[in-house]
């Protein structure tokens, strides 16, 4: 028989303390070894229970969720299941929560917190269950893990045609952070479908927008889609892209959920083929699933080139794992390889030739 995954719940409230271990008891796969009221407490229990995730509320008395995250994952990293209250404050922090490490959240509501939790069940046993595979990296100290712009050369107008398409889940947030940072001010526009709740993609994009060369914005239908800006799919919408004339227009619309995701890489990257075929660029990067597998192959055979992230860099390599048995890479690279990866396609198709550095593993 299979080890169950073992769960400790940290948490101020009592309610939402026994609605959760209700919740992870329940599933056949898991079982919750413990609860705690607060950090100090779940500090004891770590040692004690040896718990395979955590979820961990960010507002607590003592110590709050975000210093003991941080020093959780510098002296004993492991999976951490955020539990975020939805509001503009809560979407900033759980930002800053992904940023040390945190492998995902849940958004619990303002109010009705029972109901909403008993609703969310599922999405919070799927979301534990990756965790628990998830790939923990520790965190470096404080000066060594700031963000650091690094310096990029430019492209000039070698990019005006091109797009990069991005798909992420979980673990996306830091990786897409990673390869916008390597991108020069005149890169291609860059189109992303990150699975994110509503509330949370504006402050995703404002934080991007903040450290990175390029303009960082949350999608809106009819945004002209322009070299050196970022386009983020809004939470609980799907984003594509359309021709209008000479240029292309971002399309946000509401729909059915697309391999269980709103937003979805699947629509966003069948977009991408029926629209630009060899004017893409396609990045799938780490994630659980298969969502834009099929429509990342699609992409290939439209002309598209596309980079998968490898496994040893990724939080969870299902995304790009089904995307490469679809055979829909050119390259599979370590994340820090991408960008320049991406810099060095768009020189070679422009007829200007330079070094990436690292040889690709070509598929």
């Amino acid at each position: 028989m299979a080890t169950k995954i073992r769960v400790l719940v940290v948490d101020d409230s009592a309610l939402v303390r026994s609605l959760l271990r209700e919740i992870i008891n329940r599933e056949p796969d898991m079982s919750c070894v413990g609860v705690a009221s607060d950090p100090l407490v779940a500090r004891e229990m770590i040692r004690q229970l040896t718990p395979d995730v955590i979820t961990l509320d960010i507002e607590m008395p003592r110590m709050d969720g975000i210093d003991f995250l941080g020093k959780l994952m510098r002296l004993r990293p492991m999976p951490v299941l955020m539990v975020s209250t939805l509001t503009e404050r809560g979407a900033e922090v759980t930002m800053r929560a992904l940023e040390l490490g945190a492998v995902d959240f849940v958004a619990k509501p303002r109010i009705g917190v029972a109901d909403g939790l008993r609703q969310l069940a599922e999405d919070i046993c799927a979301k534990l269950r990756t965790a628990a595979q998830a790939h923990v990296r520790r965190l470096p100290s404080p000066a060594a893990s700031a963000p650091k712009r690094l310096a990029v050369p430019g492209l000039g107008r070698l990019s005006s045609e091109k797009i990069i398409f991005i798909g992420a889940s979980t673990g996306g947030t830091e990786a897409t952070r990673e390869l916008l940072m390597g991108l020069p001010p005149d890169a291609p526009a860059v189109v992303i479908t990150q699975h994110m709740p509503p509330g949370f993609t504006r402050s995703y994009a404002a934080r991007l927008d903040s450290l990175c060369r390029l303009h960082v914005k949350e999608a809106a239908d009819g945004d002209r889609i322009l070299p050196g800006h970022g386009y983020i799919a809004p939470g609980g919408l799907h984003l594509t892209v359309e021709r209008s004339g000479a240029n292309y227009l971002a399309r946000v619309r509401d729909g059915d959920a697309v391999n269980r995701h709103k937003p979805s890489v699947e629509a966003l990257f069948e977009s991408a083929a029926r629209v630009l075929g060899p004017n893409a660029l396609g990045v799938m990067l780490t994630g659980m699933g298969a969502d834009g597998a099929r429509a990342m192959k699609a992409m290939r055979d439209a002309g598209s080139y596309n980079i998968c992230q490898d496994e040893a860099s990724c939080v969870v390599f299902g995304m790009p794992r089904e995307a490469i048995a679809q055979g829909a890479a050119h390259e599979v690279l370590p994340l820090q390889c991408i960008a320049p990866a991406l810099l060095e396609r768009l020189r070679i198709t422009a007829g200007a030739v330079g070094a990436v550095g690292t040889a690709p593993q070509r598929i």
